[in-house]
């Protein structure tokens, strides 16, 4: 009497994929890895599971609504839900033994209790840089942020795509300027103009209880256009009499200057005055990226400055900067969108198929194969040769050893190229010759 079977699923809102597209996914977080260590920033990890009363310091809001919480015994515990709190307590604790400006990126999972929706995860990866300074922390950082937000998306097979720039300053300034008492709710209502349009933008708007006039300025100003330079001269020529909008447009002046000495081409960055970034936290520049021919996707990567990362774990002034790739969303996204594909089924370059009472000289030849670093598989299984041949076309291997009993009297064993057939007679020095040549 067979027991009953429980059928396997997982959650919804968790992502799960076969080798093959596994593969493409760690490719591309090797290389946004590679991108953050180029420019200087170390590594951290922290753990999921942190205190409740550390990632909820700050309290309230939609944050509360969506965290994983639980007890073990007599002690609060919550999911971490973005990098950015654990790097707060990470600083705070970890102060004196920090060297600042400290340059840190993490790659790690984060859980948020969303709503389950196509392309919406609650458990996914998200790619962080952040620079944090002692006490002060210069704009010219802010500059250097989109140089490497830039050099990711290149290296990761993309040309057609902008790094949108403002500063929250620019628009805080403003709605004082305006003598608006809700500037918080404008900024997100502004930050959804690329999902519901200037119209939704308008009746949001509306909805927060600005005249008609008010909302007329607001949708002229973030409607400012030109090239950088031309929409800075804008700026300054509305002589707004407000400290704090004139300080974000000479940050964002010094930024826009240095963006391009950083090596960004103007075809890869722009001020967009809609950029604003609904998060609280954000103090100066901010950041939001898209790529051209796909803006349905959505900001691929975002961030900004904020004045005082830790101020909930020390008395330490710690400004910072920083940007996050939410790679999970990136990647559905991206397979979607058909815009990458997986190509490999295997990451083993040779695999070795041994004929009947040669499978001694069989484990000799890989371990002197990935003894020289290469992928090596071995065959283990008793099958004819085709039925090996085969597992090694759907793995996509590209080659095959074969060893059989003449092989091993000759010393030498057949090398077969398995895209084109051809194949050849070859000793262990010629074969790690040609496995050492890119293909």
């Amino acid at each position: 009497m067979s027991k009953n079977k429980i059928k396997p699923s997982i959650l919804a809102g968790f992502m799960e994929l076969i080798p093959s597209d596994q593969i493409l996914f760690n490719k591309m977080m090797d290389t946004i890895r590679k991108n953050y260590e180029r420019f200087g920033f170390l590594p951290i990890d922290t753990p999921v599971i942190e205190k409740a009363e550390v990632l909820l310091a700050k309290g309230g809001g939609e944050t509360e609504q969506q965290i994983y919480r639980f007890k073990k015994g007599d002690t609060d515990l919550a999911l971490r839900f973005d990098l950015t709190v654990p790097l707060a307590r990470y600083v705070a604790q970890h102060f004196s033994e920090l060297t600042f400006p400290f340059r840190r990126y993490h790659i790690g999972k984060v859980y948020r209790g969303e709503k389950a929706q196509r392309g919406r995860f609650r458990e996914f990866y998200q790619c962080d840089i952040d620079i944090i300074g002692n006490g002060s922390l210069d704009v010219i950082n802010d500059a250097e942020i989109p140089s490497v937000i830039y050099s990711t998306f290149k290296d990761l097979g993309f040309d057609s795509f902008v790094i949108k720039i403002n500063n929250r300053k620019v628009l805080n300034g403003f709605f004082k300027w305006l003598e608006i008492d809700k500037p918080l709710a404008i900024l997100r209502a502004i930050d959804k103009i690329e999902k519901i349009g200037a119209e939704g933008v308008i009746k949001e708007l509306e909805n927060i209880g600005l005249e008609v006039n008010t909302i007329e300025k607001i949708m002229e100003f973030i409607g400012i256009e030109g090239t950088n330079e031309e929409k800075l001269s804008s700026l300054e020529r509305l002589n707004i009499n407000n400290e704090i909008f004139n300080e974000g447009v000479e940050e964002l002046k010094l930024v826009n200057h240095y963006v391009g000495l950083f090596g960004v081409p103007r075809e890869n960055y722009s001020i967009d005055l809609t950029i604003a970034r609904g998060l609280d936290y954000y103090t100066g520049t901010v950041y939001e990226t898209f790529l051209k021919d796909y803006p349905e996707i959505g900001s691929i990567c975002s961030g900004g400055r904020y004045d005082n990362l830790a101020e909930y774990y020390t008395d330490q002034k710690l400004p910072g900067v920083g940007i996050s790739i939410g790679l999970t969303r990136l990647f559905y996204q991206l397979s979607e969108a058909k815009l990458i594909k997986s190509e490999d089924s295997s990451l083993t370059k040779a695999i070795i198929l041994p004929m009947e009472n040669c499978l001694d000289r069989a484990v000799e030849i890989a371990n002197i194969l990935r003894n020289n670093k290469v992928n090596t598989q071995i065959y283990l299984e008793k099958a004819k040769m085709g039925k090996k041949f085969g597992f090694a076309d759907k793995l996509n291997i590209p080659y095959a050893i074969i060893i059989g009993e003449e092989e091993i009297k000759e010393n030498k064993y057949t090398f077969r190229n398995m895209k084109t057939g051809e194949q050849a007679m070859l000793s262990i020095e010629e074969i790690l010759f040609n496995l050492n040549i890119k293909f």
